[in-house]
């Protein structure tokens, strides 16, 4: 009895901090509370709610709540503590040794201890396990959880994102040892420790979380998260005016044009910023019709990058170069640039053998027309657009090229994992450090894998490999400059476009607070005031 006794004036004590904290910044009328739920709308659903089988986005928005890492970045992209609480690194930099938090609890109420961050470590590493983030674990020459609280590895060979690699989420040994993980139970129901516990999954429809109350940074003001699949974007957005969403990423058009009204601005709060992302046009290099550097660059001036921004993005965003943020320290402005040029493409698919030979407007090799379709997912409105005006630009010099949109869980399992399309509109998050081990190495072309493009350049195997052992950051950006030139010079992507995070909120919700990591980095600092609640329960 007086241990829940103390346990309950600790948690008061914790809570009336927090508000205190937030009166001073604030004001009394807006005084934090627990409580209320927010309707996240989501274009597509999770696929695996198991983070080391998950590859899309959805599922990683999930996870994020559920699971931790031992380290995490901050709003600026610093690196700090997560079940961690600090660390220690050998002068040779081949030894990290974390010293993790103690009191954490599973969801399931099992304590966390070193043992499940060796169990993690195994399960990454093991053959059997499909996972595409597998190469940095391999890396490590030995691991040991030497006590309860203390886990530990060794590398051969120093990893220049060594560190932040430890922001895997830890998964739960006494619950995954000795099983199958891709059939495990967590794929559909997790347990982590994170700030929010797994409570409901309708597939197609809705996942719903809520706090966690033992959370080792103190309960999340908001009880529960909704996220309700809605794959198309317009009516995700009527959803959003008649209350049945409180966030969502606004399209261009919804941001520019139809968000301006003073009831909007009343009732939700937008922002907008430059995405950790860039989008692009990938060929299947498998594709003979693809093989030829002359014919994707040819691609590339056929497409006119600026009129994508501006007629789907309506200006908000910018042309993508290669695979890193413009404006980041790795990114190199002085790569080779595809402007615009028809008539230039069409005299560079002409050196490759492709003529109109037989008069229809198309042209052809070898009497086979040049062909091909582009697939993407349903759901997203920028990425069909973006495909629309691609097909009409190839149109003009000479190549029928059809569209399919399709549903992102079949997306997925049938045409990227499988390789099974010509060429495919799709978007990578971009990290801070620019590792790209994992996107563009040769040996990561097998099933499900994130080269699904089948680039091959042992010139970039090396670089990549080279980076990732460099600890001096500007012998790094050399390196990683070399290996943009070469992406340019080859094309195996049109990168077509960075662009702008348009995130909205409803009003009620305080504590918001823009950051270079974006808007979600102290989601479980957001909160609503009583008076202004809108689910009691």
């Amino acid at each position: 009895m007086r241990y829940f006794l103390f346990l309950l004036v600790l948690f008061l004590l914790t809570a009336c901090q927090r508000q205190e904290e937030v009166i001073r910044t604030e004001g009394a009328d807006a005084a934090p509370a627990f409580g209320d739920t927010i309707i996240m709308g989501s274009i597509g659903d999770a696929s695996n709610l198991l983070p080391v089988l998950a590859s899309d986005s959805a599922s990683s928005d999930i996870n994020g709540l559920v699971y931790n890492g031992l380290v995490r970045y901050d709003k600026d992209f610093q690196i700090e503590g997560d079940l961690a609480e600090s660390w220690d690194i050998s002068a040779d930099n081949l030894t990290f040794t974390f010293h993790l938090r103690k009191g954490i609890l599973w969801h399931d109420g099992a304590p966390l201890t070193s043992a499940d961050v060796l169990f993690t470590y195994q399960i990454y590493i093991d053959p059997q396990t499909p996972t595409a983030y597998a190469e940095r674990y391999k890396q490590v020459k030995k691991a040991e959880a030497p006590d309860p609280y203390t886990f530990r590895v060794t590398y051969e060979k120093p990893l220049a994102p060594a560190l932040i690699s430890w922001g895997m989420q830890v998964l739960p040994k006494h619950l995954l040892e000795g099983q199958d993980v891709t059939k495990s139970p967590l794929t559909r129901a997790p347990i982590g420790t994170g700030p929010y516990k797994f409570k409901e999954w309708l597939p197609g429809e809705k996942i719903v979380l809520e706090a966690n109350p033992d959370y080792y940074e103190g309960a999340p003001y908001i009880k529960r998260v909704l996220y309700r699949i809605i794959p198309d974007p317009s009516t995700m957005f009527l959803e959003l005016q008649s209350g049945g969403l409180d966030y969502m990423g606004l399209t261009p058009l919804q941001y520019s044009k139809q968000t301006d009204t003073l009831a909007f601005k009343r009732r939700f709060n937008k922002y907008r910023y430059p995405s950790s992302a860039y989008t692009y046009l990938g060929f299947n290099m498998r594709r003979p019709l693809f093989k030829d550097k002359r014919v994707r660059q040819a691609l590339t001036h056929a497409i006119n990058k600026q009129e994508i921004i501006d007629g789907v993005l309506l200006g908000l965003g910018q042309v993508a170069t290669g695979p890193y943020k413009p404006g980041s320290w790795p990114y190199n402005p002085d790569v080779a640039r595809y402007p615009y040029d028809p008539e230039k493409a069409k005299a560079m698919l002409a050196e490759a053998g492709w003529r109109d030979t037989d008069g229809d407007g198309i042209l052809d090799k070898n009497g086979k027309p040049f062909a091909f379709t582009i697939v993407t997912n349903q759901g997203n409105d920028q990425r069909s657009k973006s495909g629309e005006i691609i097909q009409r630009r190839l149109k003009e010099v000479g190549i029928d090229v059809k569209l399919r949109v399709i549903e992102w869980a079949s997306f997925l399992k049938e045409f990227i994992n499988p390789g099974n399309f010509d060429a495919t509109i799709l978007g990578w998050t971009v990290p801070p450090d620019p590792d790209s081990y994992n996107v563009w190495h040769s040996s990561k072309t097998k099933l499900g894998e994130l080269n699904f493009v089948n680039f091959q350049s042992a010139e970039v195997d090396q670089l990549l490999e080279t980076g990732r052992r460099t600890l001096d950051q500007a012998e790094r950006k050399k390196l990683y400059d070399r290996f943009q030139e070469i992406l340019a010079e080859e094309q195996p992507y049109t990168f077509l476009y960075v662009p702008d995070a348009l995130p909205v909120v409803a009003s009620r919700f305080r504590g918001v607070e823009p950051a270079a990591a974006g808007i979600m980095h102290n989601f479980i600092e957001w909160y609503v005031p009583a008076k202004e609640q809108k689910f009691k329960r």
